[in-house]
């Protein structure tokens, strides 16, 4: 469930830096100049998918714990985007590895 969250909370963040007018963009799938052309759906769903991404941390923690832990998560993801996004260093294939690696970890240490 927290390797869920954190993956929304990964789109989330993506979904509103492409509504960026400051950010470095690239375009390489088709749905991310879908995006910059269409901020308002875009700034929706990305605001959509945190509020689901905070209820998740709410329901799988207790109040306290899940908000600091979501605001934790939600500064690391960030900062990793705005890192990684402009070097083209975020692609689908990692994406998927690391949400693959992650998930095995928690169901086997759960």
């Amino acid at each position: 469930m927290i390797t869920i969250a954190s993956l929304i909370v990964f789109l989330a963040f993506y979904t509103l830096y492409y509504t960026s007018k400051r950010a470095t963009l690239s375009y390489d799938l088709g749905f991310e100049k879908w995006m910059k052309n269409n901020p308002k759906p875009t700034k929706i769903t990305g605001l959509v998918l945190l509020f689901l991404a905070y209820s998740m941390w709410l329901f799988t923690q207790s109040l306290c714990c899940g908000t600091l832990m979501f605001f934790i998560q939600l500064m690391t993801i960030g900062s990793l985007i705005i890192i990684l996004a402009p070097l083209k260093k975020i692609s689908r294939f990692a994406i998927m590895a690391i949400f693959i690696i992650v998930a095995l970890l928690e169901f086997y240490y759960n």
